[in-house]
């Protein structure tokens, strides 16, 4: 189901530059709490649990953080690319993933430093409503321009802040004209939606 217009009332400006970023971590290590909140865990449990596939050959997680849902995707996919744009997260989170061969964890900065190549599984958690609004049709362009023919696409966004409600960033990409929605999961916690890249 596409979000209601109600949920899209004034146009955003983002949230946090990659250096407020890097200043955050600079700070405390894990400013979401992604290793002791219940809502990070059983978020990451419900965004594994909608994947479409049992398998996936090679997926890309921009924003990474510090690693906690790229650990939890890992066992679904041949190869995962993760990157962030905070140096201490990067480094945070190659050593959650250290010893999984078939991970790798990048320095990039969005849009600017896209990754080469496609993807069947791109996962965007907690990451769209870091750009400004006007900012974001074309970020979801080049991030679907990414997405092999048939690949899905996964958003999953908190719902907490009514200047991040996951359902007002979303509409973004329901708007694009090659992604085909799937799934849709909203509670008071989060919003989360797959889609589909359109063939042809």
């Amino acid at each position: 189901m596409m979000p209601d217009a109600a949920d899209a009332e004034a146009p955003r400006t983002g949230m946090i530059s990659p250096e407020g970023l890097n200043s955050l971590y600079a700070t405390t290590q894990d400013p979401w709490d992604y290793t002791t909140s219940w809502y990070e865990l059983r978020k990451r449990q419900i965004t594994v649990a909608c994947l479409p596939e049992e398998r996936y050959r090679r997926c890309y997680e921009p924003g990474c953080s510090i690693g906690e849902l790229t650990k939890v995707l890992a066992p679904r996919c041949a190869e995962l690319l993760a990157t962030d744009g905070a140096a201490t997260a990067v480094q945070l989170a190659r050593e959650a993933t250290q010893g999984l061969g078939h991970v790798r964890v990048e320095h990039a900065v969005l849009p600017q430093e896209l990754p080469g190549g496609s993807f069947d599984l791109i996962v965007l958690s907690e990451l769209l409503y870091f750009f400004p609004d006007e900012h974001l049709p074309g970020l979801v362009d080049v991030i679907a321009g990414r997405l092999a023919s048939d690949g899905d696409l996964v958003a999953v966004h908190c719902n907490a802040m009514e200047s991040c409600a996951g359902a007002g960033v979303h509409r973004f990409l329901f708007a694009h004209p090659r992604l085909v929605p799937l799934t849709h999961h909203q509670d008071e916690g989060f919003a989360l939606d797959v889609f589909r890249r359109a063939q042809g």
